[in-house]
């Protein structure tokens, strides 16, 4: 039972970091106005899986990991229907960036927990996550996914074929 646990727990790791790398190559791609769609179909896919077999994994009460795969859920959703619903027209351009950076973030953020958990030499420097490295390190992270996510929002919600993609009329 301990093998089969380990086994899907790497499966869960596995997606998680296809999901950051794609998620990465997505927000750069965002970054120089490029839709990428089939990156686009491997990210939003990784980050549902990793959030569908991160509830899976054995738990006895509901942990912050839980909470945050929850929210990352509904942002998802939401980035779904600005992609594939809405086809990225209007506002739901720049609601798919925020969305799609924002989902990102989240695996991000929970990547930085868990690497100050299970890495020896992050939990000495904070065991208790509330000691300033690991508050410098979330705190520089989220500070990064701002300046992408304005970086991305101001590149990509320019369409070619609409001046007012992103709700922005020239004046």
């Amino acid at each position: 039972m301990a093998c089969l646990l380990a086994t899907y727990t790497l499966i869960h790791v596995v997606i998680s970091l296809i999901w950051i790398a794609s998620g990465l190559i997505i927000v750069l791609g965002l970054i120089n106005g490029k839709r990428l769609d089939g990156m686009t179909g491997v990210f939003l896919v990784a980050t549902v899986l990793t959030s569908v077999t991160g509830f899976s994994l054995p738990f006895d009460h509901l942990l912050p990991s839980h909470k945050v795969g929850m929210i990352s859920l509904v942002v998802l959703t939401i980035a779904f229907l600005a992609r594939y619903a809405f086809h990225l027209a209007g506002k739901w351009r720049s609601i798919y960036v925020i969305t799609a950076v924002m989902a990102l973030y989240l695996n991000v953020f929970v990547l930085v927990v868990q690497s100050f958990l299970k890495v020896p030499v992050l939990k000495a420097l904070a065991p208790k996550q509330t000691e300033p490295p690991f508050l410098i390190a979330q705190v520089m992270v989220l500070a990064l996914f701002v300046v992408l996510g304005i970086l991305a929002a101001k590149k990509f919600c320019v369409e070619p074929t609409k001046s007012a993609a992103c709700g922005v009329t020239d004046v």
